[in-house]
């Protein structure tokens, strides 16, 4: 698949690494001539110096036989600019990277596929949508739903106390004679390897396991996970950022009781005029003598979302010292985005992951809907729709010639979410969630093409 990236950005090297790896045809176009020596040291793709928008440097990269362009320049004029000149070029898809939330809230009004562009990503709300996520699920440390919500997936470290650590799958399985849950993915504690659990695999302390749920399946897996649904009310937001903005807006819309601390003065009073339901305070996060002033230990949750990684993580370690029941950490550095279990933050986020989970689907072959990878784990989760052609059409899963490194974690038919066992017949129209490794992938997609 040939691909055209425009922008060598934090956001671009990240896509063009992961889709590298991918074996994709990628050519990565810059004007920063530092930003893409780096990329051509370090990843085996084209690069190109010049203007995204120029006709002559996309027909260098030769877009009018590529399969996706991507805009993800710092420009948001740029990325759509680029999208409306690549698919008149005869780019078959295109993907625009934006800030202005207000294009997504009225794509029903302006028709942008109508002008080239088939896609619109923003990071900002992408991990915005992620904390108020993390909050309503609020003692799990990763989640992502499916259709609204008709399936659910929650990772978790397996304390202690979690009722079956020592006990199988199968085992585990048992507890509830009504199976409303699906463990799809676990990494031991202390290991960078990824296992897809079969029925004889041993849950152990410490586990990051993920599980696929279905609506009424959350509350059973608090139980059996041994977690506490903790109520989060009150929030105090560290950083007055887009994603820090959009966070609060979101969670007043939804009645949380919000504090915000932005340290420029300017920006607190603008956050202060146009958000009225939340307490904006003007000054510096990283003291702690102030969070203590603004009563940090009587929050449910800190959010520390400004553009310094490192503040982040320690405003975080502050409030987790204050017994607060759920703390997030926007990161960009990836080193510690891996390190996610031992910095002692209970979920960090990243506003690159998030962006290439969306972008993503477009590259995998088969009718994917959703994708997602999952944080520290080499592993993803894609929600295919089955067709009438598709292999799996019409065959019972314990019958399929289903790789040992995936699993079928739920089904959605009907506008139900459904925890798919060895008896289920899969037919066409069902959209399908696997957990796979990365190495089943190609043998994924053809069971779904």
């Amino acid at each position: 698949m040939k691909i055209i990236i425009a922008g060598a950005g934090e956001v671009g090297f990240h896509l063009a690494k992961l889709l590298s790896y991918e074996a994709q045809a990628i050519t990565l176009i810059d004007t920063d001539k530092e930003s893409l020596s780096y990329a051509d040291n370090h990843l085996d793709i084209r690069v190109l110096k010049g203007d995204a928008t120029s006709i002559e440097v996309l027909r260098d990269a030769q877009v009018e036989s590529s399969e996706l362009v991507i805009g993800v320049t710092a420009s948001e004029t740029t990325n759509l600019t680029l999208c409306l000149l690549a698919k008149q070029l005869g780019c078959k898809q295109t993907i625009a990277r934006i800030s202005n939330t207000e294009f997504m809230d009225n794509r029903d009004l302006i028709k942008f596929d109508e002008l080239g562009i088939d896609e619109l990503i923003s990071p900002e709300e992408l991990a915005a949508t992620e904390i108020q996520l993390l909050l309503n699920q609020s003692a799990f440390n990763d989640t992502y739903e499916f259709e609204g919500g008709l399936l659910t997936m929650i990772g978790v470290f397996l304390p202690k106390s979690a009722p079956f650590v020592g006990k199988m799958v199968k085992e585990a399985a048992k507890i509830f004679p009504e199976l409303h849950f699906m463990p799809i993915a676990l990494q031991r504690m202390g290991t960078q390897f990824t296992l897809i659990p079969r029925g004889d695999t041993v849950f152990k302390e410490g586990d990051q396991v993920y599980f696929i749920t279905s609506a009424g399946g959350v509350d059973e897996l608090y139980k059996l996970t041994g977690m506490q649904k903790k109520d989060i009310k009150n929030v105090m937001i560290l950083g007055g950022s887009k994603v820090g903005f959009k966070t609060a807006r979101d969670l007043c819309n939804n009645k949380f009781n919000v504090k915000l601390i932005e340290k420029d003065k300017d920006k607190a009073f603008q956050i202060a005029d146009d958000l009225p339901h939340a307490l904006v305070i003007n000054g510096d996060g990283r003291n702690v003598e102030l969070l203590d002033e603004e009563s940090l230990e009587s929050m449910d949750a800190f959010i520390a979302v400004t553009g310094n990684s490192e503040t982040n993580i320690m405003s975080c370690l502050v409030a987790k010292s204050k017994k607060i029941k759920k703390t997030i950490a926007m990161v960009e550095n990836m080193d510690y985005f891996e390190l996610s279990q031992s910095i002692g933050v209970d979920t960090l986020i990243n506003k690159k992951l998030l962006a290439a989970n969306n972008i993503f689907r477009y590259i995998r072959r088969g009718e994917v809907l959703a994708l997602t990878r999952l944080n520290n784990l080499n592993a993803e989760i894609l929600e295919f729709e089955v067709k009438a052609s598709s292999l799996v059409n019409g065959e019972i899963i314990r019958e399929l010639s289903f790789p040992r490194e995936a699993s079928i974690g739920g089904v959605i038919r009907d506008g139900k979410g459904i925890i798919a066992l060895g008896d289920f017949k899969i037919l066409e129209g069902d959209r399908v969630v696997v957990c796979c490794l990365p190495k089943a992938i190609p043998r994924i997609e053809k069971l779904f093409l």
